[in-house]
């Protein structure tokens, strides 16, 4: 009897679309299942979006607003245009100059949402 060979497995099986879910650690699908069913989700990705966050790093001189940090970050793509106040998708609230600041990616995704996180449990 004369098996296949066990390479020619793995790239089948990556072919196939999870039928319970996604994979534990997948962010990318994570990513894209959110982007899916928040309709709000689809916002960040307007040219009137990228518009207003540039005016918002512009406004900020490319410098992390949190507090301590000061990090001038002139690579925009480690900047985040962060809503102060959580919009929850009031769209006033999201378009409003005022309720954003520029964060650092560092300060973004760890101290801003540890924050956020905290105050979701109250």
């Amino acid at each position: 009897m004369v098996m296949g060979r066990l390479s020619t497995i793995k790239p089948r099986l990556a072919m196939l679309a999870p039928k319970i879910g996604r994979a534990p650690g997948d962010e990318k699908a994570r990513l894209r299942e959110r982007d899916q069913h928040v309709g709000w989700r689809s916002w960040y990705k307007t040219a009137r979006w990228q518009k207003l966050r540039m005016s918002v790093l512009i406004r900020d001189r490319f410098t992390c607003q949190m507090i301590g940090c000061g990090r001038i970050e002139p690579n925009t793509s480690l900047l985040v245009a962060d809503h102060k106040l959580q919009h929850h998708g009031d769209e006033a609230l999201f378009w409003d100059e005022n309720n954003l600041q520029c964060l650092c990616k560092t300060c973004h995704d760890k101290l801003k949402q540890k924050q956020e996180r905290a105050q979701a449990r109250w």
